[in-house]
């Protein structure tokens, strides 16, 4: 029999709620205020992406070109080029080439600036009273600004070795400009200077100049630059031993040289050894040392940067600044993170395992059968295309119940349909649009019995669902249950998404948290509670955006044992489409929050309440806020490393957490009895849903942070989803 009561539209605590008018325009001005949120949280993805983009770059060139031509022809190199000294430019348009004076040593040191090594080299020729000419790497100079700004101080002179350290003749015109203009910006931003001196990577000397380089050298001249090749190379590099550097750099018949030394790309210790003994020696024979500049008999090389260049420069360095020191700790964070997960998943197979075993052990009983009837809850609130479904399975139950469909002010006719069902056992409470907590309220106010079954209305239950569920109540201690919601509108590739999250992220989960005692969350889905200890709580809280959360979490404090009853199951229709599906995720992770925050205090109780403060409330922000938050930047970080460290130890190591994910899913869907197939969506996943989840957060901490506020939003609904049938279990 259906039978239909109108109550005052009072809420639980004695307030009349607005018109549904008035709640809809309150929705719509909170979600408008929620577009900067998003967009905030967007901007700040995209600030540590871009933080990350320059660090990497700043350690390798996108694409990695490690290229360098050999073998080519040099024809259309000039012969007095070739033949000619170490010191080229284009005054005048014309080459010329111009060699080091007899008996002078020109001291340059190429791949700098090191943190380790250049002050060492600088301490050396400070020693000995020597300046020399430094060929910096861009890119090495707007991470390590203070030892170029001590060079420069100290006398010695700069120039350009290129930003990233490519073979320029292998490059377009555009990355050639670019490669000298960056390093002057660093040089700019770190000592306040440009220079006209260029030294080319794995440049030697002037006869190896070929036709590909030719045209670079002949660009660079128009553009006011020197080009600088070597006499002697010492070949620190190959780490030959002191005696040889020594022998290697040293120029004969007392020729003057251009002699070549390395002050970083790696150990240079016998370098160090081998300089101040080089000094020493070529002193003793009469030599004399000094800068390019000064073997030339030109004006310094060095020119203050001003105006635009200089404040470019700064703010090069500034950034790189930021990058140093953000994704090093990034890296580290994100360390500890990607090792708390995979924890995480070891603990989530270990405790679901042992629950398993446990509940289905032969002879398991929560106690004597609960066989009385109980009370199910329905709120609506414009349910036309689900209500009829969710009745028909109610009314299919192997367990006695009554049913309460509380219609919260729906518009749409709910109220009329559950009505003309002619379903027994049926009442229809109408009340003022309130709310989803406070449709609770009323139903478990109109309730006989003392076990209330809550769900939502767009939700069908198996016959045996409600049978299921109340048996652990037979447990005195037992406050509440958790029932197993299931995804019923999977066809689609979201909805495969969403099937593959509920199985493994949220019943999984239920099963460790059972175990541990410190269930986080009954779904609003299906859920059963004492009515005595709903009433002893307060009801359901209008306070957050999850009131499923926060009696949850108000059970456990008031001593409440809350488990999980696998066996109970449920079929929910899911958002169908992004925008719904953000909407809902928002609204719970933001209601997450905002119930932790109220029940803190847990964390120094004792008793049960204490116990998930300090058990369940670290796993909860741990594990569904902050390595969420952190777990974008570790797809970013695989980007990162597959572009500017290594491809496949990256891509492997990426496969190695898939394959872990894969291995829980695949033990959560065996317990669940769900078919294998779609764990084939699960690469997409990650890729694609997974982001999508991760921003979702973001927009939820970023909404916390600035104290916003957020009301509770209906999805739209299609009633896809129908009774199951008796057999019909995971499909």
């Amino acid at each position: 029999m259906t039978q239909t009561t109108t109550p005052p539209p009072v809420g639980p605590r004695g307030r009349r709620h607005a018109t549904p008018s008035r709640i809809e325009r309150a929705g719509r001005r909170a979600a408008s205020l929620q577009k900067p949120r998003v967009i905030l949280a967007l901007l700040l993805l995209l600030a540590l992406t871009s933080v990350m983009l320059l660090d990497g770059y700043l350690r390798a060139e996108i694409g990695d070109d490690s290229r360098v031509r050999v073998g080519a022809s040099s024809s259309d190199v000039p012969d007095k080029v070739i033949d000619g000294g170490p010191i080229l430019d284009f005054r005048a348009g014309k080459a010329r080439s111009q060699a080091v004076p007899d008996k002078t040593i020109v001291l340059t040191f190429d791949d700098g600036p090191d943190p380790e090594w250049t002050p060492k080299v600088l301490k050396v020729l400070e020693d000995n009273d020597v300046d020399g000419t430094f060929f910096m790497v861009g890119s090495m100079v707007s991470r390590y600004p203070g030892v170029v700004k001590r060079l420069v101080a100290e006398g010695n002179e700069v120039g350009v070795h290129t930003f990233t350290h490519v073979d320029l003749s292998y490059q377009s015109a555009a990355r050639v400009e670019r490669e000298l203009k960056q390093t002057q910006l660093a040089l700019a931003g770190a000592a306040g200077i440009t220079t006209t001196l260029f030294r080319a990577p794995y440049s030697s000397q002037p006869d190896a100049i070929d036709n590909y380089s030719w045209s670079i050298y002949k660009k660079l001249g128009a553009m006011g630059y020197t080009s600088v090749f070597v006499d002697t190379d010492s070949e620190d590099w190959q780490k030959p031993g002191v005696k040889k550097i020594i022998k290697w750099a040293t120029p004969k018949d007392g020729k003057g040289a251009s002699v070549l030394f390395h002050d970083s790309g790696g150990d240079r210790s016998q370098t160090l050894a081998a300089l101040s003994t080089y000094i020493k020696k070529m002193k003793a024979k009469g030599y004399s040392f000094t800068t390019v500049s000064g073997a030339s008999a030109r004006p310094t090389a060095q020119h203050a940067a001003t105006g635009a260049t200089l404040w470019e420069g700064r703010s090069l360095i500034a950034a790189v600044a930021v990058a140093e020191w953000v994704v090093p700790g990034l890296a580290i964070g994100l360390a500890v993170v990607g090792v708390a997960v995979l924890g995480r998943f070891g603990m989530m197979l270990v405790l679901a395992r042992r629950h398993h075993r446990q509940r289905n052990r032969p002879g398991f009983s929560w106690g004597p059968q609960v066989t009385r009837p109980v009370s199910v809850i329905v709120p609506a609130y414009n349910e036309k295309e689900c209500i009829a479904g969710t009745l028909h399975s109610l009314a299919a139950s192997t367990h006695p119940i009554e049913i309460i469909v509380v219609d919260d002010g729906s518009t749409d006719g709910t109220a009329e349909i559950a009505g003309s069902l002619g379903l027994p056992n049926v009442r229809v409470v109408r009340q003022e649009n309130a709310g989803k907590p406070a449709a609770l309220n009323n139903g478990v106010r109109h309730a006989r019995y003392d076990i209330v079954v809550m769900m939502d209305g767009d939700t069908v239950f198996e016959p045996d669902a409600v049978r299921q569920l109340v048996q652990p109540f037979a447990d005195p201690e037992v406050g509440a249950v958790a029932g197993n919601a299931k995804v019923g509108n999977r066809r689609t590739m979201i909805g495969a998404w969403q099937h593959i999250e509920y199985v493994m992220g949220f019943n999984l989960d239920r099963r460790m948290y059972d175990l541990l005692r410190c269930m986080p969350t009954i779904p609003g889905a299906i859920g059963a509670f004492r009515r005595d200890a709903v009433l002893a709580v307060g009801g359901m809280s209008e306070d957050t955006l999850a009131e499923d959360t926060d009696i949850t979490i108000a059970l456990h404090r008031e001593g409440w044992r809350v488990v999980y009853a696998e066996c109970a199951r449920a079929w929910t229709e899911a958002p169908a489409s992004v925008q719904q599906l953000w909407r809902q995720r928002y609204r719970w992770s933001y209601g997450t929050m905002q119930a932790l925050w109220k029940h803190r205090k847990s964390v120094m109780d004792k008793g049960p309440s204490g116990r998930f403060g300090r058990v369940g409330m670290p796993l909860v922000v741990i594990f569904q806020i902050i390595t969420p938050v952190f777990a974008p930047l570790i797809d970013v970080f695989t980007v990162y490393s597959m572009i500017f460290v290594d491809v496949r130890a990256s891509l492997l190591a990426w496969l190695a957490v898939l394959a872990v994910q894969l291995l829980c899913a695949a033990y959560a869907f065996r317990l669940d009895g769900e078919k294998y197939r779609y764990l084939l969506m699960m690469p997409l996943q990650q890729l694609a849903y997974r982001q999508l989840m991760y921003l979702v957060l973001i927009h939820s901490c970023v909404t916390a942070l600035t104290g916003g506020r957020l009301r509770w939003q209906k999805l739209k609904r299609t009633g896809e989803v129908g009774a199951p049938r008796p057999d019909a279990g995971a499909r």
